[in-house]
């Protein structure tokens, strides 16, 4: 069994630790596209205290000893950024090693100039900025198109690796010039290009053949999306998107497994709304309940500290991702930041130049305009947190889940009632529908 777990929103959903919960069933974690602009936070209690990982770009599975974790060719992978996050994991007690980490010989590499590219584009947008994390992802994917990036396998050769820094710092440094960024130092970048080689050259190998074989052999895999669907390059709020195909695709291209290998497609939703940057938001709260929520969600970006944008949840986005996706089931999370309200809103449809409608415009503009179209149901008004059977949690909260599911045209298979493991409701019998058998 092979199972893809997919943002079902702008992202920030709580994908980490629904991987973490189920890496110990799976054999390989499988990180597909994106790169360290995203986030995923892991709370574990060990020894009797909580530890909080940040993974940016390893799998949320490296948590568990004796699980293979691998870095697909679909993600771009800034080579210093991994060294810290791999310093990082040992300096907290985690392993981490050439046998539980893979990284694809095919993905490419994000380097210094792709940054200094990216803050010089940013800049020169002005008002209409995307809000980039500034971390060189989307001028890494520009180069993967354009045929001229370097990929992870060119630093387990050092003989051409020389060149190939030299001629593209020299490329870059001309654009950035143009744009009046910062120029890069090309003997510097050469330096840190041999130092990457022997420390990153152990874990690099061909991903495609390892997962094929992996998954012919009879074993699980786990894919881990970042991002998510609506931030998709395809099919998200586009120019308002990430550099990546963040849905199902991404999974297929992400990794070189043929569609035929992933079984099963799990999205990851809020009980609410949260995005990160600019571009269309149609269920924000610019007010005081925005607030409300951000501050009990601790909405603040895992990889940059930015503050979220909050809004109510939002079932035309539900929809659209369940059927962009092609989603077997839900993980809904967070349930446990709405508590305390006294009502709690739905957009059910958009109304967009007068006319309802419960589709997503291809038009970011259009998305711009779209004024939500609401269904208010009552809060519960009792404590969540902790709660692990679905019987036990208040009738109004269970009828708020239930309508949730309905609207978006899928089961929960999981429901998130706090930061731990154990906080959370499992359906078995979801689960179990999706062909996913869980020793729980």
């Amino acid at each position: 069994m092979n199972l893809a777990i997919i943002g079902a929103q702008w992202g920030d959903e709580g994908k980490g630790k629904i991987v973490d919960l189920l890496a110990p069933h799976f054999d390989v974690v499988t990180r597909y596209q994106g790169g360290h602009n995203a986030g995923h936070t892991v709370i574990i209690r060990r020894g009797g205290v909580d530890q909080k990982f940040v993974l940016h770009l390893i799998p949320s599975g490296i948590t568990h000893p004796g699980k293979t974790c691998v870095i697909g060719n679909g993600v771009v992978v800034d080579p210093q950024a991994l060294l810290n996050e791999v310093d990082s994991l040992r300096a907290q007690g985690i392993e981490v090693n050439h046998r539980n980490l893979l990284i694809s010989n095919r993905a490419h590499l994000i380097l210094p100039y792709h940054v200094a590219l990216d803050r010089a584009i940013e800049a020169g947008r002005g008002g209409a900025a995307v809000g980039t994390t500034m971390r060189g992802i989307g001028p890494a994917y520009e180069d993967k198109m354009a045929r001229r990036g370097l990929r992870a396998g060119d630093l387990t050769d050092p003989a051409t690796l020389t060149e190939k820094l030299s001629h593209n710092a020299k490329q870059a440094n001309r654009l950035i010039a143009m744009l009046g960024g910062d120029l890069i130092n090309e003997k510097q970048l050469i330096e840190d290009g041999h130092r990457w080689s022997q420390l990153v050259a152990p874990h690099i190998c061909d991903t495609t053949y390892f997962l094929n074989n992996a998954a012919r052999g009879g074993k699980s895999l786990l894919l881990e999306g970042a991002q998510a669907t609506m931030l998709d390059i395809d099919h998200g709020t586009y120019p308002f998107v990430t550099s990546s195909n963040s849905s199902i695709g991404g999974a297929i291209t992400g990794t070189g497994l043929p569609p035929s290998q992933i079984n099963c497609a799990i999205g990851v939703i809020k009980a609410y709304t949260t995005r990160v940057g600019g571009g269309p938001f149609p269920t924000e709260l610019n007010d005081a309940m925005g607030e409300h929520i951000r501050a009990r969600g601790g909405e603040y970006g895992a990889s940059t500290g930015r503050p979220r944008r909050t809004g109510w949840f939002d079932a035309v986005v539900a929809r659209y991702a369940v059927m962009v996706n092609g989603l077997d089931a839900l993980a809904l999370t967070k349930l446990d930041v709405l508590d305390d309200l006294d009502e709690i809103k739905i957009c059910v449809a958009y109304r967009i130049g007068g006319r309802e409608t419960d589709q997503i415009p291809y038009d970011a503009n259009q998305m711009s305009e779209a004024e939500p179209v609401y269904e208010t149901m009552p809060g519960w008004k009792e404590k969540t947190v902790g709660v692990s059977r679905f019987e036990d949690l208040p009738e109004k909260a269970r009828n708020y889940i239930a309508r949730l599911a309905e609207l978006s045209s899928a089961p929960f298979a999981f429901i998130s009632t706090g930061a731990e493991r154990n906080e959370t409701i499992i359906e078995t019998e979801v689960l179990s529908g999706c062909g996913i058998r869980l020793a729980v």
